[in-house]
Order: C-alpha cells, then sequence, then structure tokens
C-alpha cells in the first residue's frame, strides 16, 4: 500500500526533527559528520541547495527527508531517510523523485551518492529505483578537519 506524505522543501527551522529521526533509525547515524551535520553545518546546506532538500510529513510528523545539492556540474543525494514503520509505501522514491525531478530543473544531469556497502535495504531500494553502482571507481576522501567526526 502507498501512502502519501506531504512533501515539502526542508527549512533550516526541521533540523531538531530531522537530528532526533537521523538518530531514531539504527545504523543511520553512523553516516552522519559532527560539523557537516550538525545545526549550523546543515543551515549552510540548505542556504547553498534551497529548493533541493526536502522533509516528508505524515500525521503531522517528520517521517522522512533527503538532503541533495549539486555543485553546478554534478547532483549528489547525502542523506535520505524514512522511519521503519513507514519504509515500503512509497515514501522513499516520492523522496527521491521529488530530489532529482528539482536537480533536473536546475540543469544538473547526473546525481551520485554513497550507500554503506552493508546497508542490503538502502542498497536494495537505490537499485530498485534505477540507480546503478560503479565497479570502476574506488571512493577517496581526504579528511580537511579532523574535528568532523
Amino acid at each position: 500500500m502507498i501512502t502519501k506524505a506531504a512533501l515539502r522543501l526542508m527549512t533550516p527551522e526541521d533540523y531538531p526533527a530531522l537530528f532526533a529521526l537521523w538518530n531514531r533509525v539504527p545504523g543511520f547515524n553512523r553516516g552522519l559528520r559532527s560539523l557537516d551535520d550538525n545545526e549550523a553545518g546543515i543551515q549552510k546546506f540548505l542556504k547553498r541547495n534551497p529548493t533541493t532538500c526536502f522533509v516528508a510529513e505524515f500525521a503531522g510528523e517528520i517521517i522522512g527527508g533527503i538532503l541533495a545539492g549539486h555543485d553546478g556540474r554534478r547532483g549528489y543525494i547525502y542523506h535520505a531517510i524514512v522511519l521503519p514503520e513507514h519504509q515500503g509505501k512509497g515514501i522513499g522514491k516520492q523522496l527521491a523523485d521529488a530530489a532529482c525531478d528539482a536537480l533536473g530543473a536546475e540543469g544538473i544531469n547526473r546525481v551520485g551518492m554513497l550507500v554503506f556497502a552493508g546497508n542490503q535495504q538502502g542498497n536494495a531500494f537505490w537499485e530498485s529505483q534505477g540507480w546503478q553502482t560503479r565497479p570502476d571507481l574506488i571512493y577517496r576522501n581526504k579528511p580537511l578537519n579532523e574535528e568532523n567526526r
């Protein structure tokens, strides 16, 4: 059964509920960073990407969200979440479609993301939505601020 959640653009005022949601879903906070994902970091991200991040609400509660943005050339999805009790109802698809549509409207032609290899449910979802893996790439990163844990 597909539940139509009400989607709307994410605002800085959503941060407390979104942060609580990120910490409510087991394992999700493993991908959070202390500086990038704190309130100031998310406000900075939303200021740069005001039309590409969404929350899903049901019965007055934020039950999902997607943080997406771009650098002018390529789009990225950074965090996507739906409460477990609302998964399998089409809400994740609504969020992903809204983010991709918004990125496309800004002239972005390709979107990427990272999903933990052990996140079987997440990987199955993204594959079902047409996302492909890139076995020809090796992801690398370099911390510029060791406090961002």
